[in-house]
């Protein structure tokens, strides 16, 4: 079957197999940032964003991204590296395999809770990254860098 949707703003057209998730096909189209960790869609990191928006790409049936936008953190080099340059300062990337799905989610949660210069309380920030597990860090380091990720951002 023949796939085609946008990928990182370019147009692409893959073969898939009927069945075959999102995660599967953007590995096989290069997109290492794209992990998995659980294979239950409980530790986020195969976040990516369909039109925008975070999605877990293990549990989305590829077929369903026809004349859809996907963007993994293959995607977002400039944004991602100017937010894993917190977490590197925090001390909060330690073995860095969630850092991707970590990163994806708070660039989406800067682009829909921060409009107008607002910095979302702690609370809110815990609600929206509860998704993301790290087995390396404690989350301490990750919620300083995400923090004062924010405040720069939002000046």
């Amino acid at each position: 079957m023949e796939l085609r949707f946008e990928l990182n703003g370019k147009p692409v057209t893959a073969e898939i197999e009927a069945g075959e998730l999102l995660f599967d096909v953007l590995r096989r189209l290069g997109c290492y940032s794209v992990k998995c960790g659980c294979e239950t869609t409980n530790c986020g990191l195969c976040t990516v964003w369909v039109d925008g928006k975070p999605m877990l790409s293990c549990s989305v049936p590829a077929a369903r991204m026809e004349n859809h936008a996907v963007t993994t953190m293959e995607g977002l080099q400039e944004e991602a590296a100017r937010f894993g340059a917190f977490l590197a300062k925090e001390g909060a990337e330690q073995c860095g395999f969630c850092s991707p799905g970590f990163i994806m989610n708070v660039l989406a949660m800067e682009k829909e809770l921060c409009r107008d210069g607002r910095i979302p309380e702690k609370e809110e920030i815990r609600e929206y990254l509860a998704g993301n597990l790290c087995r390396c860090t404690g989350y301490v380091g990750q919620m300083r860098a995400v923090e004062k990720y924010l405040r720069e951002s939002r000046g």
